[in-house]
Parts: structure tokens; sequence; C-alpha cells
């Protein structure tokens, strides 16, 4: 019996506006831009994947299920610049049949860089569901579905997780189904949640390229291949963007066609169901323990770090923005530290890479740059501002004081 759990990342960063070494004030993100592309996503995905998703939860009697994960970021701009979604995920929410995940609030690379940063965005994204949808989130999803066995550490310690979700890489599988739930060597508690890539990446990627063998793509052959998982597998996690509805994927293609009458066909086979992460966790024991010791996410071909951290550019970057952590926080202001926070999105990084290969469409998508050192210079030049604003505020507080 296949459990299908879906589960959607939907996010937005802050994109930096144009900012150049002789720009003197602290407007560091594109409003105009912003706003745009926040509104463009909505139309064409959020607002009609929000309502197609209530439409089937309600055809199929609460049957069918789905999960969110939402940046905090992305959350205040839908506050700001599209409020309506904000009713279409509340409704979501009410309905008993959506889980809401955590992360970290900014989409942030803290995990590599600053435990103590990392569990701080972490409680803020986790009061915030809850102070928006009324649920506390109980199970974790890190940025980009970066994972190694030091995360479960972190995330146990913090004592309100029961599972995180990951990419179900086969270099650490060892020939292996992610149709199976594990556990960590470091816990036997967590219990993790690996994604089925290919038919994941089916949906997400390969929908409407047409060169693809199995082109056209139609929910009752989709459903024909999760049923070959019964009885070698609990739970198939079709783990994407929640772009893939409207915008990866136009609706021109079918995506939406595909998604309305998908659950129906996969719920014939009598023994298929849809369930939640933290239902698949309460359903399923773990079958075995996962080892891994290198990082690994669910980025590009290489499932590595190498979309945000392959080239000197982005460690640069990443290096120098970390180091301020401590006097941006010792500064007591809060605009400082939420600008710090905000240069924290792992979007700004992978702005700067310099793969075009296999990947190179995926890095161009939503691009506000005409290359990776373009990124890499507006963003530094904006530290640069940042970093003489932090200094300037611990004088005027050493000032204060009389230190």
């Amino acid at each position: 019996m296949p459990s299908v759990c879906f589960y959607f990342q939907v996010h937005q960063p802050f994109r930096l506006r144009h900012y150049t070494v002789f720009d003197k004030d602290h407007k560091y993100f594109d409003d105009i831009k912003n706003k745009a592309i926040c509104r463009k996503v909505a139309n064409k995905c959020y607002l009609p994947a929000n309502r197609l998703i209530l439409d089937l939860i309600k055809q199929h009697n609460g049957k069918f299920k789905v999960a969110y994960s939402i940046t905090g970021v992305l959350l205040e701009q839908l506050a700001e610049y599209a409020p309506e979604v904000m009713s279409t995920f509340d409704a979501l929410a009410r309905t008993g049949c959506v889980e809401f995940l955590a992360e970290t609030y900014y989409h942030s690379l803290s995990f590599l860089y600053s435990r103590n940063e990392f569990k701080e965005q972490i409680y803020k994204h986790i009061e915030t569901v809850e102070r928006l949808f009324g649920m506390r989130p109980k199970v974790f999803r890190n940025t980009e579905l970066i994972y190694s066995n030091d995360l479960v550490d972190v995330i146990e310690s913090m004592g309100v997780f029961d599972g995180i979700l990951t990419e179900g890489a086969d270099k650490i599988l060892g020939g292996r189904s992610a149709n199976f739930i594990y556990t960590s060597p470091r816990s036997s508690r967590i219990k993790l949640l690996l994604k089925n890539y290919a038919l994941s990446d089916d949906i997400a990627f390969r929908f409407s390229n047409r060169d693809w063998c199995e082109w056209p793509l139609m929910a009752n052959k989709f459903s024909d291949w999760v049923n070959k998982v019964n009885g070698n597998g609990y739970n198939v996690n079709l783990f994407m963007d929640y772009e893939t509805f409207g915008e990866h994927q136009w609706e021109d293609t079918g995506i939406f066609d595909f998604m309305r009458h998908l659950p129906g066909e996969i719920m014939k086979h009598p023994d298929n169901n849809f369930k939640t992460p933290s239902e698949v966790i309460a359903s399923y024991p773990a079958t075995d323990i996962l080892d891994v010791p290198n990082v690994i996410s669910w980025a590009d071909t290489e499932r590595d770090l190498s979309a945000w951290l392959g080239n000197p550019l982005q460690s640069s970057a990443l290096h120098e923005l970390y180091r301020m952590e401590q006097q941006v926080k010792l500064t007591g202001d809060s605009a400082i530290l939420t600008d710090w926070r905000k240069l924290q999105t792992s979007d700004h990084f992978y702005y700067m890479c310099t793969k075009y290969f296999a990947d190179g469409d995926v890095h161009k998508y939503f691009n506000p740059y005409d290359s990776p050192y373009d990124s890499y210079i507006n963003f530094m030049n904006v530290m640069g501002n940042l970093e003489k604003r932090y200094k300037a505020r611990l004088k005027a507080n050493t000032a204060v004081t009389g230190g």
C-alpha cells in the first residue's frame, strides 16, 4: 500500500535592486520587481493551484491531502502584495487535510554557518505558521532539502519535530528504495521521509518536454507507475516547488488538468491513499538506518551544495555575510538585523552560480542578473553599506553607554 505524500515548497525571495558603491541609502530591495513577480506568480500559480487543491479535497471528501512549506519571506510578500492568496491558504488550513511544515524563516543556508541563527530562524517560522494557520509544525524541511547526520542532532535538540524531509539521492540509498521510512544513526526517534526524485521530477521538470519518451504524461499513466510500488514500499513522496503548477509548467501544458485527475486515478486502486508527512510518520515504521555523513540537497543533478558553494564568489559572499552575525546582533537594531537576514536567502547565492551545463536553465529562472559576476558585485555592494550601518550603530551605542 503506497501512501502518496505531496509536499510543495512555496518560496520567492526579496530580490535586491541595482545597488552601486555610490549608493548611500538603506533601500536594498527592489519593491517594484518583487511586487510584480509576486503578483505574476500569484495569478499563474498560487491562486489557481490553491483553488484546485481545495476543490480536490472537497471532491474526494477529505481523502486527498497535501503539505506545504511557505517561507517567511514569501509570507511577508503575500501579505503585502497578494493578500487574496493568504485567504486561500487559510481556507486550505481549515480543511484539516493540509499540513504546514517548518523551515528557516529566511530560506537560508544558516545550518551550514551558524547553528544559533539556524534555530532562531526555525523558531521564528514556527511562530509565524502557528499564528497564521493555527497549527504548530511537527515536521521540518531544511532549505533546498539540505541534509546530513549533523542536521538530525540539531533538530532533535529542539524537541519539537518528529520528522525531516530530504532528497532520496541514489548515493545515500545504496540500492535501497526511497519509498520507505528511515532513521538516522544519530536518532531512532526522528523519521526521515525521502523524495522519490524520479516520479517527482516527472511532474516538476519533464511534464512538458516533448522530447521525453513518456510525453504526454497523463494521470492514468502516472497512477500506473505509483501502483507498481505496491508491495515494494510504504510511501511515494512527491516533493516539488509549488511553482511547478502554472509557472514552471504553464497552464497550456495541461499541468492543472493532470493534477485535477490524478487523485481519482491513484485512488482507483483500493490499496492507495494520500497522507500528510505527519500521517506517514505515524502510520509506518522505519525500515532501516540511513547514514549521511556528507551534506546533500535536492538541487541540480549532483544533489550537493555546488549550486550555492560551487565557486569562490559564492564562498566569499557567504563567509562575509556570516562573519557579520555577532556584531549585527549586538547593535540591537531590528532594521539592520532584518536586512542582514534577508541577505541570507539562498537565492542570492544561487544567482552567483557559474554552472551552465545540464542545470543552466534552472539557474537562469527568475534571475534578475545578466551574469553571476553582476550578482556577486551587487550583493557585495549592499554588504558594504550594511557593514557601515552596523559599525556606525555600534559606535553610537558605545557613545551612549560611555563604553
